[in-house]
């Protein structure tokens, strides 16, 4: 039984056909790399919206989230995990206090220091948004069994590990 063809198969067909001379295999596996991102993202986006966040509010509370109770990070934490400037963080923790989905308070550890810790309304929102993320995710997936799924997320770390090392 031959394997169901998509968009890609049709791209690379009128490809091989004009330019024989190239190897189109790249062109197999980061084009629906690509098209899946096109539909990862639209689900996220989807995900959040229904939560009543916008993606990079997501971003800030899930790292929140992750560090775990009392669900709080320093500024430069926050900026490890989000990579964006300095500016753009404290833009960023300004609009969630004002939404009131953190709060910042001194750092008991350095009386200088601020720390960022999320609310109970942002704890409500980044786990309404993780839960239909999850479940949107799994549906994008649902045709491959839980052995291809791993396969193929052993394959894509090792792409990436070797693609992020600078």
């Amino acid at each position: 039984m031959a394997a169901p063809q998509d968009e890609v198969d049709s791209i690379v067909g009128a490809w091989l056909r004009e330019r024989p001379d190239l190897d189109f295999a790249p062109l197999q596996v980061l084009s629906r790399v690509d098209r899946l991102s096109r539909h990862l993202e639209s689900a996220r986006r989807a995900a959040f919206t229904r939560s009543s966040l916008q993606s990079w509010e997501f971003d800030v509370l899930a790292a929140l989230r992750r560090a775990g109770a009392p669900y709080q990070l320093s500024p430069k934490a926050l900026l490890q995990q989000t990579l964006v400037s300095s500016g753009t963080m404290t833009n960023r923790i300004d609009r969630l206090v004002q939404r009131g989905f953190v709060e910042r308070l001194s750092d008991p550890a350095d009386g200088r220091g601020v720390l960022v810790r999320m609310t109970r309304q942002g704890l409500t929102h980044v786990d309404a948004a993780i839960t239909r993320l999850v479940d949107a995710e799994a549906g994008i997936l649902k045709s491959l069994s839980a052995h291809d799924q791993n396969r193929l997320s052993t394959l894509l770390r090792k792409l990436t590990v070797d693609v992020d090392e600078p």
